[in-house]
């Protein structure tokens, strides 16, 4: 899935100069772990490690040819054009798709840029600067303050921080939390809210071999898409860009990957890891089964139903695949080896240090942790939506609560209604999308479904307030006709109608006889509730203890030690190689002829059918073009349409995927066996010519003039 909206619970959830000139020095056993900010790159080790340094103009000129676009992306053209993944970019073919054109399926070329199709709701952002503004966030938390207080003054000033960067810069400011409250540091973006589609090649290319091969290695993707940012009508003219490498890598070639990784949990205490195990990966993989079981119903409904439910579908099942391997790890000794590691720490902070602190936080983690096991569960449901899936509650929620926020300060307000981030919040809100009721009313039925039996099933009298809950959005009906008549009793589906609620501010919400906002509006007292439970109760007494421990970890090793995932922009590097499996050596690079080998070896049938253009094109094809490629690089979700660059920045891939061993890293490193996925940019260049014929394309790519 794209996005989190759990918080604190889903996990969810170079053209510059070269240090010396001289070939390559890769230490064969160097360690490749890390995903390290921008402004705290790694200089000593891959100078010692690789005899690379990078210099201050390499390390601007990738991070503001990188960009976050959902996930990640790269500037690949001084008009505005943007390289990331056709997964990344899946949402806004759905959305300009239609039965008589389904850009997913098909694919899309546009031929000249007045083709170019704009995608409502997509935005991308450039990240332009960093400011530590930890002293001044730590400042504002009085020790004494309760944690409900302290949630408070930690929200207010990270609001005014926002805000005053907003208005001195115009630049989009977002506050980051780094090792769990031990450092903040402010980054301010610059936005392009106009997004436009020139290519996308067919989903049976772009996820070739389908949810059978997702995850595994070796792969046969042309998991691309190509997007241009524009500014006031025109294209973007951007300064910085990553130039597609005249040659392309070789193994044991040192590659670097600068992109946006959602969440990791290698610095989450071992308690906190016992929730997730024993509470939040169960209830979000059986809720997420269960969705899988929802959408592949509907979509027998026919080739439109089909089509309508794909998206949905795709993520729900990248998700599945995803939470299996992490629980499996959580089940093995990952928790084990944290609590030796705490064990350690410890140990060596007693030596040089008091330990008192150190104590103190560890047994408030234990406490947030005993409470999360008690209110996790309504938090995600309630709080989290999961009871509600389906677009037009959560346009609802937003709209009930922006009317509620702005009566409010500022700095009172909720942080995700503040001033800095109305512009990304209304640029979504009213994003003219499709609805297409009936999947929508199946995925409401689904939840509501699996709501009333979690709740009713904790209760021991039909009286119990949870219960209570059920009771009063269901209205004593089943679920499925309950959610039909809240889906055909809302006209949220409609931009122009959300607009108007918005503009009409609290009365209009008052005054609503929408189903989906009288829906918000009945819910929003209890949710509210379980979040201002949740968070004075696991995540304030989490963050604050987080900060205590990671500061003692911080003393104890130094620079050494990178923060976990945030969704923000880091680097990350590793070494082109393959790797064993089972016996048998796999390479790292795959090949054109291999995903036509992989075709016949599978029959040629979905979701081993390459398209029609590719059987065309294949006598023309040079067979031995290297199509994907694995290096050892740290990523994890989010990385997804990450650049990967060579020594010199040059463009050499573009990540899409991690092989299964992979996805455990999210708690502790390893290259044994994990691999991150990338296209090779050759493949790019030869499918764009031969396959699908888009010259002009080639040579913007190319750096030539149209």
């Amino acid at each position: 899935m794209t996005k989190e909206n759990v918080r604190g619970i889903i996990a969810a959830l170079c053209t510059v100069i070269l240090a010396g000139c001289h070939s390559p020095r890769n230490d064969p056993n160097a360690h490749t772990e890390g995903m390290w900010l921008p402004n705290a790159l790694p200089v000593e080790r891959l100078q010692r490690d690789f005899g690379f340094t990078p210099t201050q103009k390499w390390a601007d000129h990738l991070r503001l040819a990188s960009v976050r676009i959902g996930a990640s992306g790269a500037f690949v053209s001084q008009d505005g054009l943007v390289l990331t993944n056709h997964h990344v970019a899946v949402g806004g073919l759905h959305s300009i798709s239609r039965p008589d054109h389904d850009y997913v399926a098909n694919g899309f070329l546009a031929k000249t840029r007045q083709e170019e199709i704009r995608l409502p709701g997509m935005a991308l952002s450039v990240l332009e600067s960093i400011e530590d503004v930890s002293q001044r966030v730590n400042t504002a938390i009085d020790p004494k303050l309760s944690p409900g207080e302290a949630v408070k003054a930690r929200n207010a000033v990270v609001a005014d921080i926002e805000r005053e960067s907003l208005q001195q810069t115009g630049l989009q400011s977002s506050v980051v939390t780094l090792y769990g409250g031990a450092l903040y540091h402010l980054y301010r973006y610059k936005r392009y809210d106009d997004l436009r589609i020139v290519f996308a090649p067919e989903s049976a290319i772009a996820f070739f071999g389908g949810d059978p091969d997702n995850f595994e290695y070796p792969r046969f993707d042309l998991d691309v898409a190509l997007l241009r940012a524009y500014e006031n009508g025109h294209p973007a003219h951007v300064q910085h860009y990553l130039k597609f490498a005249r040659n392309g890598v070789a193994r044991g070639d040192l590659v670097f990957v600068s992109g946006h990784p959602g969440h990791t949990d290698r610095l989450l205490p071992a308690a906190m890891l016992e929730v997730q195990r024993d509470v939040i990966w169960p209830l979000l993989l059986e809720r997420f089964v269960r969705v899988e079981r929802a959408l592949l119903r509907y979509s027998q409904r026919g080739e439109e139903a089909q089509r309508q439910a794909h998206e949905d579908l795709f993520g729900v099942q990248n998700a599945i695949k995803d939470f299996r391997p992490k629980l499996t790890a959580l089940g093995g000794n990952v928790i084990d080896v944290k609590r030796a590691e705490e064990r350690s720490l410890r140990a060596r902070l007693r030596q040089s240090a008091d330990v008192t602190a150190y104590d103190a936080a560890s047994a408030r983690i234990e406490l947030a942790a005993r409470r999360s096991r008690q209110i996790g569960p309504r938090y995600a449901l309630l709080e989290g939506g999961l009871a509600f899936n389906t677009r037009l509650f959560h346009y609802a929620r937003d709209l009930v609560r922006l009317a509620a926020e702005d009566a409010k300060p500022d700095a009172q307000r909720l942080p995700e209604y503040t001033q800095a981030k109305r512009e990304a919040l209304e640029h979504r809100l009213f994003a003219d999308e499709p609805i297409y009721p009936e999947l929508e009313a199946a995925k409401l039925a689904d939840s509501l479904q699996f709501f009333a039996e979690k709740l009713g099933h904790e209760s021991s009298t039909p009286s119990a307030p949870q219960y209570a809950t059920v009771q009063r959005i269901l209205r004593g009906k089943p679920p499925e006709i309950r959610a039909a008549e809240l889906v055909n009793g809302s006209k949220l589906s409609s931009a122009a109608e959300r607009r108007r609620i918005r503009e009409g501010g609290s009365a209009a919400i008052a005054s609503s006889t929408d189903s989906m906002i009288e829906l918000a509006r009945l819910v929003d007292e209890e949710s509210l509730r379980i979040r201002r439970s949740f968070e004075s109760d696991v995540e304030e007494p989490q963050t604050q203890a987080l900060a205590e421990i990671n500061r003692a970890r911080l003393a104890a090793n130094g620079t050494g030690v990178y923060p976990d995932a945030t969704g923000t922009l880091r680097l990350a590097y590793g070494i082109v190689k393959g790797y064993e499996e089972d016996g048998r050596r796999i390479p790292a690079w795959t090949t054109v002829a291999g995903a036509f080998e992989h075709e016949h070896e599978h029959g040629a049938t979905n979701p081993y059918a390459l398209p029609k253009s590719w059987a065309a094109a294949r006598s023309s094809l040079a067979p031995a073009t290297p199509l994907n490629f694995v290096c050892t690089a740290d990523i994890t979700g989010g990385n997804s349409g990450s650049p990967i660059v060579n020594r010199a920045g040059e463009l050499v891939g573009v990540i899409f995927d991690s092989n299964r061993q992979g996805i455990a890293i999210d708690y502790a490193y390893s290259d044994v066996q994990a691999r991150a996925v990338a296209v090779d940019t050759r493949a790019i260049l030869e499918a764009l010519q031969k396959v699908y014929h888009a010259n002009t394309l080639v040579r913007e790519l190319k750096g030539k003039s149209r």
